[in-house]
């Protein structure tokens, strides 16, 4: 190694005192545990982080924090915002600020199970499919590619039609809905992985398929789908609220987002009747945005040792 005369630093250093070699990304494992938390530390992260944990303490609390009866008339009809009514009254005299926080415990729990189901569901077909080929994978995906070439509200829409109005039954609409995106996901993973040298040693000591894919396939392929669970949240909670908007979800007198902005529809210049759940909707979708789009981040490879 050449020093250059008066520098003192190697010849082919950088114009910060580096090599100018390309870095190697750095492994995790090897970091302590304060600078492996601290990848986590984003802005974008800590805000999406910090709305869902407000919405959660609602859910756990709203009994308490709301003042008044959800499905009770507590003063006049379509009364405008005041300090007695935050968000004024619908068409029957209830609080629409109540309604609001009553309604994330609708709206919310359903949207997550729907995306734990189609997240279970999807990745056990996607792995399925990848994993043993052949005709197996065939006709697993031509199912997922058929669901999948229709709009997602418009299936959505025909399944809950068929099943009938109620929460329970736009769940399984969703569902039906939303499992292909991750079957398609996660076989993508398991082609990739299911070559690996790790794969191929686990075949050569003659281990089952099915424990070589439960133990060494699947668990790998579990980051980007995690990922894509955080961001699809905001969409299954649009979809919820669009289904029940259209009457095929909630039924009154539920106070779900979606039929509360039926009920604002029907009264256009009492605009608070909407605009409580709508806000709160968004509030919603852009946190589970932020932290989906701040873990993809995070846990991409390639921003690794940056």
């Amino acid at each position: 190694m050449t020093i250059t005369a008066g520098t003192g630093a190697p010849a082919d250093a950088g114009p910060f005192g580096g090599t100018g070699r390309p870095q190697a990304p750095v492994d995790d494992e090897k970091l302590p545990l304060r600078l492996r938390a601290r990848r986590f530390a984003r802005p974008q992260i800590v805000i999406g982080a910090g709305v869902v944990l407000l919405w959660l303490l609602v859910i756990a609390f709203a009994g308490v924090i709301s003042p008044h009866d959800p499905f009770a008339a507590s003063g006049g009809r379509l009364l405008p915002p005041s300090g007695e009514h935050l968000l004024g009254t619908d068409s029957l005299g209830r609080d629409v600020f109540s309604r609001v926080l009553h309604g994330a415990r609708l709206s919310l729990p359903i949207a997550v199970l729907a995306i734990t189901l189609s997240v279970l569901v999807g990745s056990l077909v996607g792995a399925v499919a990848g994993f043993f080929g052949g005709w197996v994978d065939a006709v697993l995906m031509r199912a997922a590619d058929i669901t999948m070439a229709f709009p997602s509200i418009l299936l959505a829409m025909a399944v809950a039609a068929a099943l009938g109005p109620g929460l329970s039954n736009a769940f399984l609409a969703i569902v039906a809905v939303w499992w292909p995106i991750y079957a398609r996901l996660v076989r993508g993973q398991i082609l990739s992985i299911k070559e690996r040298e790790h794969v191929l040693a686990a075949r050569a000591i003659g281990m089952r398929r099915t424990a070589i894919l439960r133990r060494h396939v699947l668990p790998h392929s579990l980051t980007p789908v995690s990922v894509n669970a955080t961001m699809d949240l905001g969409s299954v909670i649009i979809l919820v609220a669009s289904l029940s908007f259209l009457g095929l979800g909630a039924v009154p007198p539920s106070p779900e987002w979606g039929a509360m902005i039926t009920d604002g529809a029907g009264n256009f210049y009492q605009w608070w009747i909407a605009a409580g759940p709508g806000i709160a909707m968004v509030s919603v979708v852009l946190a589970v945005n932020f932290l989906g789009d701040g873990l993809r981040d995070v846990l991409d490879v390639k921003n690794r040792g940056r």
